[in-house]
């Protein structure tokens, strides 16, 4: 089987690049937008560049049976484009429906698409976990993005053969994750006090090694075809639970301290940082019957496992 992976370079594609060159299974094709630091010796490296709605796939896509599309605009700290919105929709949704417009011409049989729950929204109460027949309510354009892009690509399914599996992943975590889970790990390292033994959320995760493994399901499952799998590692933890796990397993200080949650929201609306306030104390739970009962995946590794392998010095 003929895989192309885009976002190679990438915290999700380099991974999935990696475990797919270990299997005699695959031949693979991986883009980026940047030269690779680590080259796969037996992946073949194609062009590098922005990926937009102008992009030419046609060379590229000869003979590929699988895409799976990692590559987005995300994960942008200081923020300087002059229209943010714009940008992410250029590149998060133009350039998907126009790889999956490529992939039609070019006989392509499956497009794996990596969106986010953020198309379903930040925040959930806390008995009534994301399922995939949520209205979407994004919050931000990088999902709202996403959105875009999920909603092409089913008109692009139903006009043509090429089947389409959107994945909608929570926080992504693991060695080297970026955004905030990363930022996390910096300041647990650094001995920093954070004042969240108070919270009292739940959150759903999904390790990086259960989101490949739920990937690899997912190209080549039959019952994937032309559906949306929201996904998470099956087990939900609180924020002071899993800073406590992290501090435990990389043998740092835990030094949680107690302030009243109201206090702590007028403090975030003070910096204005209520969003990533909210994607850190907030209750975001995600129900994965689906992927379960459709695709028989259970993620194969537990909160414990995934959070011990999170840890690298």
């Amino acid at each position: 089987m003929k895989c192309l992976i885009t976002g190679a370079n990438g915290f999700v594609g380099s991974r999935l690049l990696g475990v797919m060159s270990q299997s005699e299974q695959f031949d693979l094709v991986a883009h980026s937008r940047k030269e690779p630091v680590i080259l796969i010796s037996n992946a073949e490296y194609l062009p590098f560049g922005i990926i937009d709605g102008n992009t030419n796939w046609s060379p590229i896509l000869k003979n590929i049976d699988v895409v799976v599309h990692c590559a987005a605009r995300a994960h942008i700290m200081n923020e300087r484009a002059k229209d943010p919105r714009e940008e992410f929709r250029k590149i998060n949704c133009n350039g998907t429906l126009n790889l999956a417009q490529h992939c039609v011409k070019s006989g392509v049989k499956r497009f794996i698409y990596l969106s986010t729950i953020g198309v379903n929204g930040i925040k959930t109460d806390l008995g009534v976990p994301f399922t995939e027949n949520d209205t979407p309510h994004p919050n931000n354009s990088y999902a709202l993005s996403k959105l875009e892009a999920e909603e092409g690509l089913k008109i692009i399914a139903k006009n043509s053969t090429l089947e389409v599996v959107i994945i909608r992943p929570p926080l992504i975590y693991g060695p080297k994750a970026p955004g905030n889970f990363g930022s996390l790990l910096k300041i647990l390292k650094r001995g920093i006090p954070l004042p969240l033994s108070g919270i009292h959320n739940k959150r759903s995760l999904i390790s990086l090694d259960n989101l490949i493994d739920f990937i690899l399901t997912c190209i080549s499952h039959p019952r994937a075809a032309n559906e949306i799998f929201v996904i998470s590692d099956g087990f939900d933890i609180s924020t002071p639970e899993l800073i406590r796990g992290l501090t435990f397993s990389a043998k740092w200080p835990n030094r949680l301290f107690y302030v009243p949650t109201p206090v702590l929201s007028l403090i975030a609306k003070f910096f204005g940082i209520e969003e990533k306030m909210q994607g850190l104390c907030g209750t975001l739970r995600i129900d994965i019957t689906k992927a379960k009962r459709l695709l028989d995946w259970v993620p194969p590794l537990s909160v414990d496992q995934s959070i011990r392998a999170a840890i690298v010095e």
